[in-house]
């Protein structure tokens, strides 16, 4: 039964991942839909609300997968020396988890900052920023590799 548990846990993180890539990766495609004016280094842009629910969709769904994967994979904290002398398989969760987190901050600070500049209130002029969205929505799916390996290594240390 708990290996069944661990399956459809690793399939629930990689779906949420995925579909949070998917629509990160719609949402540079629906920004890039909307009025440009292009002068040298500096843009003038009209915000897309498509692109703007689409990022907040997906930074949502980032969000819930990693909060997933860490609460399914348990709590591994160590102290430097607990490390040190840890097998090997403790060290890999532990690196995983340490990757999943470096991932996730750049991930969701990606769209949250494509997300903020479709914000409808805001039109905006000033030097060019592509491609937020499609670099976050592919380290979404860069997270959920981490994840599940993250939640496998623990899960593997915290079998019987």
């Amino acid at each position: 039964m708990a290996k069944m548990f661990g399956i459809f846990a690793c399939l629930l993180i990689v779906a949420l991942d995925a579909i949070a890539g998917i629509l990160g990766i719609k949402a540079e495609a629906a920004q890039n839909q909307e009025k440009h004016l292009r002068l040298w280094l500096l843009e003038c842009k009209e915000p897309s609300h498509n692109a703007f629910v689409l990022g907040v969709a997906a930074v949502c769904l980032l969000a819930i997968a990693h909060v997933l994967a860490n609460l399914l994979g348990g709590c591994s904290v160590c102290t430097t020396d607990d490390i040190k002398k840890a097998p090997p398989s403790r060290q890999l969760s532990i690196a995983c988890l340490v990757f999943t987190w470096i991932i996730m901050a750049i991930a969701m600070g990606l769209l949250v900052i494509g997300t903020m500049a479709n914000n409808k209130s805001r039109a905006s002029c000033g030097f060019t920023h592509h491609h937020f969205f499609s670099i976050g929505g592919i380290l979404c799916f860069v997270h959920a590799i981490f994840s599940v390996a993250y939640f496998t290594t623990a899960s593997m240390i915290l079998a019987p």
